[in-house]
């Protein structure tokens, strides 16, 4: 009986194997260039008139809806928040935070601040805090210019920022 083993060949006749139809491939959705068209990155906001109003080639950080985000953001010209944040920011211009969104524990100094959902920790505005009638602040706070919707609420230190002061009362 021969011995069966490597290098041996056998004289059936190979069938080539079927052939495999060509899946569909997924295309993927670019999103186009800061300015390049009329899209917004925030469309739902812009329509409503309860957005900042931000240059559209800025450099924007969104946390969406049931994303937590924890650390330290820098050089941010609007970080919108509607999802749940932990940070630090740095260099930042302004901040949104929606209905849904949450920024606890953390420390922000920035020009301008709407605040519709929860902010707690250190809040620094050098010029206008609005809080909607949605909006929730607590800790330490200091701004420039403050403006609270019927419903919103702020609570904790709260001071005015030295150099906001209006001109006339320097004057006397």
């Amino acid at each position: 009986m021969p011995e069966q083993g490597y290098g041996q060949t056998t004289s059936e006749p190979r069938t080539p194997a079927a052939p495999q139809p060509e899946l569909p491939r997924r295309q993927i959705d670019v999103p186009a260039a800061p300015g390049a068209g009329s899209s917004s990155l925030r469309p739902q906001a812009a329509s409503s008139g309860q957005g900042m109003k931000t240059d559209a080639g800025g450099k924007q950080l969104m946390v969406g809806e049931g994303i937590s985000l924890a650390g330290e953001i820098t050089a941010c010209d609007l970080l919108v928040v509607q999802g749940s944040v932990q940070v630090t920011l740095n260099q930042t211009r302004a901040i949104e935070i929606a209905e849904s969104g949450r920024f606890t524990n953390g420390k922000a100094e920035v020009e301008e601040a709407v605040i519709s959902g929860v902010y707690e920790g250190d809040l620094t505005v050098r010029k206008r805090l609005m809080i909607r009638s949605t909006g929730r602040v607590q800790g330490t706070v200091r701004y420039g210019e403050l403006e609270i919707e019927r419903g919103g609420r702020l609570t904790g230190n709260v001071s005015m920022l030295e150099d906001s002061a209006p001109a006339t009362a320097a004057a006397e």
